[in-house]
């Protein structure tokens, strides 16, 4: 019997090349489009802020900030409080691409627990954050 790591890194790649296949129409990596949903969700991280909640490298998220800033997805400001850091905000066209493509997302999610009851899928759901919360 396959062990629980290798399990969630399997069902991880899975999703991972599903969500690349549903973004890449739309120009942009699963990477990418994780880290517009975090912007979504917390608008005005630093770049560090966003690579950590992007599960990206510090190195990595200087580039992918570029690519989303020169879409137009993302903009710069400086942070009032500390004028040498710079806060990453979602733009209007990033809200539009993840509208554009939140349906689809929505379906995979629904594939991907098509077996499972809302009982299950709840379970599931509450399992995945406590296992991540014993290990964070």
């Amino acid at each position: 019997m396959p062990s629980l790591l290798y399990l969630v890194k399997q069902l991880e790649l899975a999703v991972r090349a599903r969500l690349d296949e549903l973004v890449r129409g739309h120009g942009i990596t699963a990477l990418q489009y994780t880290a517009l949903t975090v912007l979504e969700r917390h608008d005005g991280l630093s770049a560090a802020q966003l690579a950590r909640d992007s599960f990206v490298t510090a190195q990595s998220i200087a580039d992918m900030v570029r690519a989303l800033e020169t879409r137009s997805l993302i903009r710069r400001e400086r942070n009032p409080a500390n004028r040498r850091e710079l806060l990453l905000h979602l733009t209007d066209e990033g809200r539009a691409l993840l509208t554009a493509v939140a349906t689809p997302v929505r379906d995979l999610e629904s594939r991907m627990t098509a077996d499972l009851t809302e009982t299950q899928t709840a379970e599931f759901r509450k399992s995945l954050t406590t296992a991540w919360q014993s290990l964070a």
